[in-house]
C-alpha cells in the first residue's frame, strides 16, 4: 500500500480506490497523472492502471481516469494552496515532498522575454519514488579510491540505469569513511535537490555526516560558491554537460579539489556528443570513468576506464 505522505496527494474518490489497491511501494518507481487519462504506475514489474474497483490491471482502457478539477486539487494541495509561494520550484518543473519524493510538473509555460518566467495550468504530474538505495556503491567507490582520496571520476549511463542514486550513496560512503579510509568533507552542488531531495532546506537522503549540500543554485555558480565557503575535499554534481560546469570543475581542481560527477551516456563514446565535455580544455583531468550499464533483466553492471579510455579490470556490482 501507498504510504501516508502519498496518499494524501490524491482527491479523496481516488484516495479510496488506491487504499484498497495492491501496490508494492518497495517496487514502485513513478506514477503517471495526466488529465483525461488513466491513473498510471510503473515499477519493476511494468505499467499498470488503477480500475474502478480498486485492482491494478494492464488494460489502459479500463483504467481509472483522471479529470482537470483533479488536477488542480492536487496541485493546490502540492502547493498548500500558494502557487506564488512555489512559482520558483514550478517555474523549474518540480516540487519535492517531506521524505524525498519528488513531483514532476507540466502544463502551459508563460514566457517573459523569450524564457519561462512560470508554469500555469498544470494538468501532468510525474511522482517520482524515493528510494535510497544504501551500500549499491560500495563497489563504484572501492575502483575510484586513491589511497585516502580518490580519483576525479565521471560517472556515465543512459536514463532510467540508477547514475543519481549511485553517485548519491557514493557520497554517503566517501563522507562516513570506513575502517580503512578516513571520511571526506563532500560539497554537493544539488541544481535540483535530485541527490538531497531537500524539504524547506533540509536534506530527506542520508548523504553522509561530512557533507554540504548547496540546493538550488546552478552547477557552475553552485561549485564556485562552495569553493568559497565550504573548503570541500570533494565536489559531487550531477548531471555535468555544459562548458561553464567543466570550466568551474577545472576551477575546484585548481583548488586542490576532487570531482565525482556524472553525465548522460550510453557509452564512452556519447561524450562526443556532450558540448561541454567536446571542448573542455581539461578533460584529460579526469582519471576514472564509470560506465553503469542494465541489462533485459534488469541486472546493472559497471565497467570502468582510466584517463586514456583503457578499460581496467574489476568492476561489476
Amino acid at each position: 500500500m501507498l504510504e501516508e505522505q502519498l496518499l494524501k496527494l490524491f482527491p479523496l474518490r481516488m484516495r479510496e480506490r488506491l487504499v484498497r489497491a495492491d501496490i508494492d511501494q518497495r517496487t514502485l518507481e513513478e506514477i503517471r497523472v495526466r488529465a483525461g487519462q488513466p491513473l498510471m504506475f510503473l515499477g519493476s514489474g511494468g505499467e499498470y492502471f488503477l480500475e474502478e474497483d480498486g485492482r491494478l490491471g494492464q488494460d489502459m482502457h479500463a483504467g481509472c481516469r483522471m479529470d482537470g478539477r483533479d488536477l488542480e486539487e492536487m496541485v493546490g494541495f502540492l502547493c498548500s494552496y500558494s502557487m506564488y509561494a512555489y512559482e520558483e520550484q514550478l517555474r523549474m518543473g518540480y516540487l519535492t515532498l517531506r521524505g524525498g519524493h519528488r513531483v514532476g510538473v507540466a502544463g502551459e509555460a508563460a514566457l517573459a522575454n523569450g524564457r519561462v518566467a512560470r508554469l500555469q495550468h498544470i494538468y501532468f504530474l510525474n511522482i517520482r519514488i524515493a528510494h535510497e538505495k544504501k551500500g549499491c556503491a560500495a563497489s563504484l567507490v572501492d575502483a575510484v579510491r586513491r589511497g585516502g582520496d580518490i580519483y576525479n571520476t565521471l560517472i556515465l549511463s543512459p536514463p532510467g540505469v540508477g547514475k543519481t542514486t549511485y553517485l548519491r550513496d557514493a557520497i554517503r560512503l566517501l563522507s562516513e569513511g570506513d575502517a580503512r579510509h578516513a571520511g571526506l568533507k563532500v560539497g554537493v552542488v544539488d541544481e535540483r535537490s535530485e541527490l538531497g531531495a531537500g524539504y524547506l532546506g533540509i536534506p530527506q537522503n542520508d548523504l553522509g555526516p561530512r557533507t554540504d549540500v548547496l540546493e538550488g543554485a546552478g552547477k557552475s555558480e553552485g561549485i564556485y560558491m562552495l569553493l568559497r565557503s565550504m573548503s570541500p575535499q570533494v565536489i559531487a554534481v550531477d548531471e555535468l554537460g555544459t562548458r561553464e560546469d567543466f570550466e568551474a570543475v577545472t576551477r575546484a581542481f585548481h583548488s586542490g579539489c576532487r570531482l565525482i560527477g556524472t553525465v548522460h551516456g550510453e557509452d564512452l563514446q556519447s561524450l562526443t556528443h556532450i558540448s561541454g565535455f567536446l571542448n573542455w580544455s581539461g578533460k584529460g583531468e579526469i582519471e576514472r570513468f564509470v560506465l553503469l550499464q542494465k541489462n533485459g533483466t534488469g541486472r546493472r553492471s559497471m565497467q570502468v576506464y582510466n584517463s586514456r579510455f583503457e578499460r581496467l579490470k574489476g568492476g561489476g556490482l
